[in-house]
C-alpha cells in the first residue's frame, strides 16, 4: 500500500512482441484470459508536454486482484515506453494506481514533486492517465489512471472472467 496513492492495481509490462508475451503468461504462468486491443484509440497523448502520435497494442488480464497489462509500441513516436525499450529494457515498466478522483490525485502527485513523463486519455473525459517519471530504476514508473468512467466496467469484467478461468479462449480481441 502506498501512503501517497493507495494500493497497486496493475503491473504494466512493455514488451517487443505482445503475442509472445501473452503466450508466456498463458502457457507458463496460467494467467488469462487476455483481452487484446490491437490498436488502442487514444483521444490524445503527450510525451514530456509535447503531442505524440503513439501507436500501441495493449492486452490486459488479471491474476487475482492484480491486473497485468502488456504494452507493445508499434511506431517510433516519443513515449516513456520507447525510452524504456531504447535503454535496453523489456518487462515491468510501471505500477498503476486507479482512482475515482483523478484530478485530486494528479494534483497531489505534482505537489509532491513528481513529474509527468507522458499522459493521455482513452474514451473521453473520465479516461485520463498519467505516467510519473520518478527517476528511479527501471520498472518503477508510477501510472495514475482515472477509472471513474468506462474503464471501471471493463476492468471489472476482465477480473470477473479470470476467476475460475479454465484456459478456454485465452486471447479475446477487442477493438
Amino acid at each position: 500500500m502506498s501512503r501517497f496513492f493507495g494500493a497497486v492495481a496493475q503491473n504494466g509490462y512493455v514488451v517487443r512482441d505482445i503475442r509472445a508475451a501473452m503466450d508466456h503468461w498463458i502457457n507458463v504462468l496460467g494467467v488469462g484470459p487476455w483481452f487484446y486491443f490491437e490498436k488502442v484509440q487514444l483521444d490524445y497523448f503527450r510525451h514530456r508536454g509535447q503531442e505524440s502520435d503513439l501507436d500501441m497494442s495493449v492486452a490486459i488480464a488479471n491474476s487475482g486482484d492484480l491486473q497485468i497489462e502488456l504494452i507493445q509500441q508499434n511506431n517510433d513516436a516519443p513515449s516513456m515506453y520507447k525510452e524504456f525499450l531504447d535503454a535496453g529494457h523489456e518487462g515491468l515498466q510501471h505500477v498503476a494506481y486507479w482512482t475515482d478522483n483523478y484530478q485530486a490525485l494528479y494534483d497531489r502527485a505534482l505537489a509532491l514533486g513528481y513529474e509527468v513523463g507522458h499522459e493521455g486519455r482513452i474514451g473521453g473525459e473520465k479516461g485520463r492517465f498519467a505516467y510519473l517519471d520518478i527517476g528511479a530504476h527501471p520498472g518503477t514508473v508510477v501510472e495514475l489512471s482515472d477509472i471513474s468512467g468506462n474503464k471501471r466496467a471493463l476492468f471489472e469484467y476482465v477480473k470477473k472472467c479470470s476467476v475460475g478461468w479454465d484456459g478456454s479462449a485465452p486471447i479475446r480481441a477487442l477493438f
